[in-house]
């Protein structure tokens, strides 16, 4: 019978458990089942395979604790348990694995602490522990393999400072100790990864101190976003992030040496083309997001409203990261426009808006799978999967974007609640190291969004308010100018009258005044039927006073072309002139703009 040296069923749709028997092929050297549907606990048999070298589970939903059994297996070079469903802490056995160079356990279900005793794996060239499980922290583990060229501790609650032993593995490209509980300083040994190391990310950590220039200027990607360092006048690369990299750093106008200047005005609004061109719909402007290198990258939009901020490259890759995706496929649901294209990250992306209003607002984040196939294709057995934070609280874990679509090339739009108290508004989608890796290549994986669009859950004060204030001072204006032209009118009316009646009492007349009270009484308020003439001054009517006395009242027409001073002098000639055949003036009413004269009233007899 033949002997069975390798077995690989990677990326397939198998489902059920792995078949104890697995255990007896003694001559197996390579298991791999990896990105499959596969369920249940490992086999202890499997601790049967004493030649084993290549055990890989990766991307499954395997369950339970890692046999014990395993600790036999003491010629392993490479183990892979990422993405599954385990339970228990990573055992002290791995100590046994002394041939080990490559050892995955990423967001296995796994629990805390690292092993201190992971120590012994001295042939370690790649080691990669994140999003492990617990609450219990760990202490910084002493590694002595010196062949370490990928060393990956992400989100494993290390509560330590950085060991400087670290600075001296020159062999090391990549360096990933972010989302831990890191503190202290950066000691001076890192200034020799300068040389050797391509990606070092230190993001999400208690990191303080100022930043040595080495590394601001080394060119390298270099995150050091989401820290408590000191400010630094020195402009870094743009390799390196210092996004929220010191207290206050991601308030408006800190951006000195990527142009950010402070708020020229308030926001209400955001719409964003993820990874695309700018698009027009129903006349919304979703503003154009293309930058392309964005391993450890801050990016500010060119109005300086918004910025991103990029963690992570995609590990294994062999070709050229890209950040942005395009497709020309059709996508199911309107407004297609939007999932043309798509912004990727490796591990965190974070879009970043400044300048907004405070208040309570709806963000819309719009997402549709791109990347993988509809068909019955190796290219669609990916699985995408991540985490939404907003305003930096988590809002969706384990975010599966064909899940809730219903498929590949399909839109879904997801909506969530913000409160903008500062300002700010930060949206942040973090790879939690789920989801398969090398579906349909090597480094697909981490966060994709297409679109996003913000806006407030109030009538926004640059519309309402303009408008109130617009009513208000055209009021204002308007009841500024009826109060001035009363003003004008009313002093000029009382320098009228005031002025007659200087003029009347410099004739030192003996006449009486009268009020317009009186004479409407009299004339009946001016009644035609009491008109008993008209001349050049105006009309004249009849009229009866209270005591009997019956009158002739001459009213100073609008029409009259005779003026004050023209009355005035009617009346001190009149007034002057005493004669029994003339008739007697008693008085005069300046009031309102009434100016009228009373005389004796005369039956329509010759004054001969």
């Amino acid at each position: 019978m033949q002997q069975i040296e390798s077995i690989s069923l990677l990326g397939n749709r198998l489902t059920g458990s792995i078949p104890k028997q697995i255990g007896s092929l003694s001559t197996l050297r390579i298991f791999t089942v990896e990105f499959n549907n596969l369920s249940g606990t490992l086999p202890p048999e499997l601790g049967n395979l004493a030649g084993i070298e290549n055990l890989h589970f990766t991307s499954n939903y395997f369950t339970g604790e890692l046999p014990p059994e395993f600790a036999r297996l003491t010629s392993l070079k490479d183990f892979r348990i990422s993405d599954n469903q385990f339970t228990g802490k990573i055992p002290n056995f791995i100590q046994n694995w002394t041939n080990l160079e490559k050892l995955l356990i990423q967001a296995s279900g796994l629990m805390g602490p690292i092993p201190s005793n992971i120590n012994a794996l001295a042939k370690l060239t790649d080691l990669r522990i994140s999003d492990l499980n617990g609450t219990d922290p760990t202490k910084f583990p002493q590694l002595t393999s010196r062949k370490l060229k990928t060393l990956i501790l992400r989100s494993c609650n290390i509560v330590d400072k950085l060991p400087d032993y670290l600075g001296k593995m020159t062999s090391l490209t990549t360096l990933d100790l972010s989302f831990n509980n890191l503190s202290g300083e950066i000691p001076l040994s890192f200034m020799n990864l300068m040389e050797t190391t391509n990606y070092i990310y230190l993001t999400g950590n208690l990191l303080s101190g100022i930043i040595c220039p080495q590394i601001l200027e080394s060119g390298k990607n270099v995150d050091l976003s989401y820290n408590n360092f000191t400010p630094e006048s020195t402009c870094p690369q743009q390799r390196v992030n210092l996004f929220a990299s010191y207290p206050g750093s991601n308030e408006p106008g800190v951006f000195s040496c990527l142009g950010r200047s402070e708020c020229q005005k308030t926001r209400y609004h955001l719409y964003i083309n993820c990874g695309g061109d700018k698009v027009v719909l129903n006349k919304t402007i979703y503003e154009e997001d293309t930058d392309q290198e964005a391993a450890s990258k801050l990016v500010v939009h060119v109005d300086g409203d918004w910025a991103l901020s990029s963690t992570g490259h995609f590990n294994d890759k062999q070709s050229v990261d890209r950040f942005t995706l395009m497709t020309n496929a059709e996508v199911s649901i309107k407004d297609s426009e939007l999932y043309k294209s798509a912004r990727l990250s490796a591990i965190s992306l974070t879009y970043y808006a400044f300048c907004m209003g405070n208040g309570n607002y709806t963000v819309n984040l719009h997402f549709a799978e791109i990347r993988f196939t509809d068909d019955k294709t190796y290219s669609s057995l990916g699985r995408r999967v991540f985490d939404i934070y907003i305003q930096g609280k988590l809002v969706q874990k384990d975010f599966n974007i064909v899940d809730e679509a219903g498929g590949v090339g399909k839109a879904i739009i997801k909506n969530f609640s913000a409160a903008v108290t500062k300002g700010t508004l930060e949206i942040r989608l973090y790879w939690a190291g789920k989801g398969t890796t090398d579906i349909p290549v090597k480094g697909v994986y981490g966060p994709l969004i297409s679109a996003i669009s913000v806006n407030p859950n109030f009538i926004p004060p640059s519309k309402n308010w303009s408008l109130v204030v617009g009513v208000l001072v055209l009021v204002g204006a308007a009841f500024a100018l009826l109060l001035i032209f009363g003003i004008v009118w009313w002093k000029r009316f009382l320098g009228q009258k005031n002025t007659l009646e200087q003029d009347l009492k410099g004739l030192g007349l003996q006449t009486g005044s009268f009020s317009l009270r009186q004479i409407k009484a009299a004339t009946n308020n001016f009644d035609l039927a009491n008109k008993i003439g008209e001349g050049g001054f105006g009309p004249v009517y009849k009229g009866q006073l209270t005591d009997g006395k019956a009158i002739a009242v001459k009213q100073l027409s609008a029409k009259s072309k005779q003026g004050n001073r023209e009355f005035v002098n009617e009346i001190g000639m009149i007034s002057a002139v005493q004669h029994p055949h003339l008739v007697k003036l008693y008085g005069c009413c300046i009031e309102g703009n009434q100016l009228l004269l009373i005389y004796e009233y005369m039956e329509n007899n010759s004054l001969a």
